[in-house]
């Protein structure tokens, strides 16, 4: 597989994935009085606008995107279900986003140096938004903390 169709493979599944958690985490959320909620939404967005993108140009290389899959969904849904049954407090939930958040970064940062000379300058560029969406929320949500 070429290095453009593996960062946008992974772009996708990591933006799929995040986009499914946070409607995961917004349902749970949905009868609580938390002031975290309006962020989780805007994060949700932002997921979703780097799914979009990734998938279009997928489609674009005609390769059909293919979720993160199945089990990993269902490990989501249960653990966050489990996260905020125990602490709903929105220090709780940013700690939660962070480290997802953190996670996606550090595997964002390993592909674009391994691939930033190989890659099609518009995959880089969303990469590196991708990136920075992470990074402001991260910073977002430590306010919350």
């Amino acid at each position: 597989m070429n290095e453009n169709l593996e960062m946008l493979e992974y772009l996708y599944k990591a933006s799929n994935m995040g986009h499914s958690s946070t409607e995961d985490l917004l349902a749970e959320l949905k009868e609580k009085d938390n002031k975290i909620k309006k962020t989780v939404e805007e994060i949700n967005k932002q997921y979703e606008h780097y799914e979009k993108e990734s998938s279009k140009l997928l489609k674009k290389n005609k390769v059909e995107p293919k979720n993160a899959g199945i089990m990993a969904d269902i490990m989501s849904k249960m653990s966050i279900k489990k996260e905020v049954m125990k602490d709903n407090s929105d220090a709780s939930i940013a700690d939660m986003l962070i480290q997802g958040l953190m996670m996606g970064n550090l595997e964002i940062d390993k592909r674009i140096s391994n691939f930033e000379k190989e890659i099609d300058k518009k995959i880089i560029n969303l990469a590196k938004q991708f990136r920075k969406f992470g990074e402001d929320y991260i910073k977002k949500l430590k306010e919350y903390l």
